[in-house]
């Protein structure tokens, strides 16, 4: 199999490690392949790809969520650069509700992270320049767009820069227990 997958700390966030298969050439990489993710247990289905370049290090994206119906399950990649990527567990219930787990991505490690929906995820970059790609499991619709303020104290994430960069938008966003509770947990 092309892929090494890992359950992390909270099971429904998985790291994915591709095999690289490399030649005098350069390299070779499956990035994705519905069959062997169906087999560990991804079986969504990814409607749509997004790019992101930052051009700078400590750009802070996030802490970012779609409501139902418009949910979004996330496959993400770097292709250039290195970020700290984080999911945050925000269905009501779940016994990892209001945790979080955090992993390196870079260009040069080429590992992805699964965050299911019912998740905000937001990342950091750690390199001058970087870009990211990541597939959703639904469209972006700003009528159904949500966030976590990046700084909220109840969840304490250690972005791994002191003062980030970020938009207007992520600058507004409530603190996590002004949520609203949008997603239930049902064990599976």
């Amino acid at each position: 199999m092309p892929f090494n997958f890992k359950k992390l700390e909270i099971p429904e966030i998985v790291l994915i490690e591709p095999k690289i298969f490399p030649d005098g050439r350069g390299f070779f990489i499956e990035t994705y392949k519905y069959s062997d993710f169906a087999d560990f247990g991804i079986k969504e289905n990814f409607i749509q790809d997004n790019y992101s370049k930052s051009t700078q290090k400590g750009v802070l994206r996030g802490l970012h969520y779609q409501i139902p119906p418009f949910s979004q399950g996330k496959i993400i990649q770097v292709i250039s650069g290195e970020i700290f990527d984080v999911a945050v567990d925000i269905r009501d219930g779940s016994p990892s509700y209001g945790k979080w787990v955090g992993v390196n991505l870079s260009s040069e490690n080429r590992n992805m992270l699964y965050i299911p929906f019912g998740f905000a995820h937001g990342f950091c970059t750690l390199s001058e320049v970087t870009e990211v790609m990541y597939k959703c499991t639904n469209i972006y619709s700003p009528q159904h767009e949500r966030g976590i303020i990046w700084n909220d104290s109840i969840l304490n994430i250690d972005w791994q820069v002191d003062n980030p960069i970020l938009s207007l938008k992520d600058t507004d966003y409530p603190s996590f227990d002004k949520i609203e509770k949008s997603f239930i947990y049902n064990e599976i």
